[in-house]
């Protein structure tokens, strides 16, 4: 498998599965969840799917149990978007980088940097 196609089927499953978010799942608690990124094995059976609660980080065990629920759902549905032989195994993670940029961005804040002395 090229890395080139590897990279096109990982960002068309991006597409659809946030295109999915969006507009068709109805459980409240995946209401705001964004894909963050998506990996895919060479072989286009595994999926890492990424996801992310926009700065929300207490709704993590309440978003996962959701996807978790719907991962039959999210795949039938992938099946019926995307062209594909078989349908990848999606594994759901939680996404922390924006939890981290939040702090990097706080600890940024609180630095207490005295000017430079132009001598």
């Amino acid at each position: 498998m090229s890395k080139i196609r590897q990279q096109r089927t990982a960002e068309q499953l991006r597409m659809v599965l946030s295109d999915l978010f969006l507009r068709e799942l109805s459980d409240p608690r995946l209401h705001g969840i964004t894909v963050t990124g998506v990996k895919i094995d060479r072989e286009l059976e595994h999926a890492d799917i990424y996801v992310s609660a926009l700065g929300d980080e207490s709704r993590e065990a309440d978003v996962m149990a959701a996807l978790s629920s719907a991962e039959g759902y999210l795949r039938r549905e992938l099946a019926s978007r995307v062209r594909m032989r078989k349908v990848p195994q999606l594994h759901m993670h939680w996404d922390p980088t924006l939890a981290h940029i939040q702090e990097v961005e706080s600890i940024l804040d609180n630095l207490d940097i005295p000017p430079a002395d132009n001598e």
